[in-house]
């Protein structure tokens, strides 16, 4: 089990572990919660991505785990404009390989199923599978586990779940297919974040999520990455999203990796000046360096 630095951190300095995940016991957001926390944790399970900002606000939880982007899917792009409106900050990221089976009710067979029911994403990554078998409904569903709880509870047949095979063991499912996700090397990512920004001392920092809205002239944002490869950040990750109140601009969103601060450090001094709305959503440590 992998648990970083900073969350054993967390743990040792008994900071609140109740943990707002999307999904519930069984969820792959569950999983990066224990691989992330440990076992020792109140898992504060939420329906939505809005609920989940909703808990940490309210302080019914104090670290809230969201998904953020597939590498097959893609961005998860709702969740950028809910860290950035409610003022979260990342604390921390983790990349979890995904591994997505087919499960029904004890005694079913993949030929019974009708209907299949998962998050979005889960049947997007999953859609070459079901090709074959063109007779199965495919139905969006708010979470995988959530929908592997309900089969077992309601006893339903001709419907099955893609989740994890944690979820198939802790709701009792036999899993027919296994590992049905179109590119077996699939993964995402999540961030962990929280209402409060926690300082990590600059050695320890090495990856950096900011916001902001490039100038509206030629070659503006041309000038911003410009200084961002001067200053030595490799960018890792950039997404645009409008500015709804104002039509036909755009703010960025990008993630960018270092290995000294102070490159960092002089990065966001310029970039305070050359763009409008610069924000550090997180300074943490890169998982994947």
């Amino acid at each position: 089990m992998y648990i970083g630095t900073f969350f054993l951190n967390i743990i040792e300095q008994k900071v609140s572990l109740k943990i707002a995940i999307q999904g519930i016991k069984g969820s792959n957001h569950h999983q990066v919660a224990k691989d992330c926390f440990g076992q020792d944790i109140e898992l504060v399970e939420c329906m939505s991505f809005d609920l989940l900002v909703e808990k940490l606000l309210s302080n019914e939880a104090g670290q809230g785990i969201m998904a953020i982007e597939n590498s097959i899917a893609g961005s998860i792009i709702p969740n950028y404009a809910l860290v950035n409106h409610n003022n979260l900050h990342i604390i921390g990221e983790y990349y979890l390989n995904i591994h997505h089976n087919l499960m029904v009710l004890k005694g079913q067979q993949i030929n019974d199923i009708t209907e299949v029911s998962s998050h979005p994403m889960a049947l997007l990554q999953c859609k070459d599978f079901f090709k074959q078998y063109p007779q199965i409904k495919m139905v969006e569903d708010v979470d995988t586990a959530e929908t592997a709880k309900r089969i077992q509870e309601k006893k339903l047949k001709h419907v099955a779940a893609i989740a994890p095979s944690v979820a198939a063991e802790m709701y009792g499912l036999d899993i027919v297919s296994k590992e049905i996700q179109t590119i077996k090397n699939n993964a995402t990512r999540f961030i962990i974040v929280q209402t409060k920004n926690s300082v990590l001392p600059e050695a320890d920092i090495t990856k950096a999520s900011v916001r902001f809205i490039a100038n509206h002239k030629r070659g503006s944002l041309a000038a911003v990455l410009n200084v961002m490869s001067d200053c030595r950040l490799n960018l890792t990750k950039i997404q645009s999203l409008p500015v709804i109140e104002t039509p036909w601009k755009y703010a960025f969103f990008v993630d960018v990796t270092f290995t000294d601060y102070v490159d960092f450090k002089k990065a966001k001094s310029l970039l305070n000046i050359m763009s409008e709305d610069f924000k550090v959503l997180g300074e943490y440590k890169n998982v994947r360096a």
